[in-house]
């Protein structure tokens, strides 16, 4: 599942942290891409995030989830969980 989900992150980014200690808490394997380490990343994140330039931005598939905060409030609902399953 590693290849379905994808954090795109940078350096010294504390919601990056969060987003990966929350998936890496459920057991969910991800797929980390620094946009510093790799500049070219930054415009297909932007445009798979529809212009979106903060980090992390979080994708399942093709289904875009948002930032750590989106990410918490499916977890907390219980939503996170059917995505990934389904």
């Amino acid at each position: 599942m590693s290849d379905q989900i994808i954090i795109y992150s940078s350096y010294n980014c504390g919601y990056c942290d969060l987003a990966k200690k929350l998936l890496d808490q459920k057991q969910i394997k991800y797929q980390e891409i620094n946009i510093q380490d790799d500049p070219s990343q930054r415009d297909i994140m932007l445009e798979r995030a529809n212009g979106k330039r903060t980090v992390p931005q979080i994708f399942f598939k093709n289904l875009h989830i948002g930032g750590f905060e989106e990410l918490k409030k499916l977890d907390v609902s219980g939503k996170l969980d059917s995505i990934l399953d389904g």
